[in-house]
This record gives C-alpha cells, sequence and structure tokens, in this order.
C-alpha cells in the first residue's frame, strides 16, 4: 500500500468553520479516514478532523502559495 501524505493527526485547539461538502468528497474522507487508520493505527472518530491537515498540507506544497506567503512577510516586515 503506497503511503499516504498525511501522518498521524495534531491535538491542536481547533477554530469552528461550517462548510458543506458534496456526497462524493465526504464519502472520500471516510475512505481516507480509513486507509489512515490501518496504516497510522490512529482511529479517527469523525473524517471532518482530516479536512485541516490536507488543507495544511495542500498549501505548504504548493510554491506559487509558498512564494506569495514570502513576499507578503517580506512586505510587512518592511512596513514594520
Amino acid at each position: 500500500m503506497p503511503k499516504l501524505k498525511l501522518g498521524t493527526l495534531a491535538d491542536d485547539r481547533p477554530v469552528k468553520v461550517t462548510h458543506e461538502l458534496p456526497a462524493s468528497v465526504h464519502r472520500d474522507l471516510i475512505t481516507y479516514a480509513e486507509a489512515l487508520a490501518r496504516e497510522s493505527g490512529q482511529s479517527i472518530s469523525d473524517p471532518a478532523r482530516l479536512i485541516a491537515p490536507m488543507l495544511t498540507r495542500f498549501m505548504a506544497t504548493d510554491r506559487a502559495f509558498a512564494k506569495l506567503r514570502r513576499a507578503n512577510q517580506v512586505a510587512k516586515k518592511d512596513e514594520g
């Protein structure tokens, strides 16, 4: 089985966000949670908990976003 991009989930203090997902995305989250549980041994009681780590991973590997974020940090540093 290929290694999943997500590892164990951090126990961070959450910020509540309400958003509707297509049923197909929810089914995929359930399937991903099951695969992650088999791979990591960590049971995922609510597949929606995967959304934040997935978004974090996506943004961390998006080169254009990383470049934009660095440019914003430099601009803020220059302002202050």
